[in-house]
């Protein structure tokens, strides 16, 4: 079994303890047994092979072996800002960006914007970035920021950052040279029916790039997945 498990917070004195659906999956879904290996993460970089010493029926007792932390990161870390669509592409656009290295997700609040980002849909996000880590084998989770506007969110960036904005009217993207001597990147996707013209006007007056991405309409999720494929690093 070598089956990935998220914990909350580092193993203390070489223990963890499993509890909550993490527990019940590798208990009542996969059967472990006492003796299997296994591995866990915290999220934040690192990962632990481990070895099952106690089952109950909700909880299991680990014992952690030594540390084994992720290679440096390459590039500048990779905020993607998105208007969020609609039901189960949520769950898809935060898999992908989480397979794809991207540091941060934004929900997007904007004047067109489709989907809202209650506390209870950034939950599930939240929860997505986990499974998805575990899938994937990324031991540092994507962050998911708090709701902002798209000036709220050019204003909270470092003075460093570079930041682009889709948009089919836009230059095509220079992944290197955007990169060139900044520490951060962030990538604006907008809703469906895309930004209000204030709303361009505002990243642009922040100083956002527009980029375009090819010659046809993207969804949401598509047009985020692009960027993130050609601007992020090692996640």
């Amino acid at each position: 079994m070598s089956e990935r498990f998220f914990i909350p917070s580092p193993p203390v004195h070489g223990r963890v303890v499993l509890t909550g659906d993490e527990a019940r999956h590798l208990v009542r879904v996969l059967r472990g047994q006492v003796g299997d290996d296994v591995v866990v993460f915290a999220g934040e970089g690192i990962e632990w092979s481990a070895k099952i010493t106690r089952l109950g029926r909700d909880e299991a007792e680990l014992e952690t072996g030594p540390a084994r932390h992720d290679p440096p990161s390459v590039g500048p870390a990779l905020s993607i800002a998105v208007a969020l669509p609609k039901g189960e592409r949520q769950k898809w656009l935060v898999e992908k960006l989480t397979e794809l290295g991207a540091a941060q997700l934004i929900p997007l609040e904007t004047e067109r914007g489709v989907a809202e980002a209650t506390p209870a849909a950034c939950e599930r996000l939240r929860r997505g970035v986990i499974e998805a880590c575990k899938q994937c084998g990324r031991n540092r989770l994507m962050a998911i920021g708090e709701p902002r506007s798209v000036a709220t969110a050019l204003a909270d960036m470092p003075p460093d950052s570079r930041v682009v904005i889709a948009d089919p009217g836009g230059i095509s993207l220079d992944p290197r040279g955007l990169a060139a001597n900044a520490t951060s990147l962030l990538a604006i996707v907008g809703p469906e029916g895309g930004f209000t013209a204030a709303e361009i006007a505002a990243a642009e007056q922040a100083g956002a790039i527009r980029v375009g991405l090819g010659p046809h309409i993207l969804r949401i999720e598509t047009a985020a997945i692009a960027l993130a494929a050609r601007l992020a690093g090692d996640g």
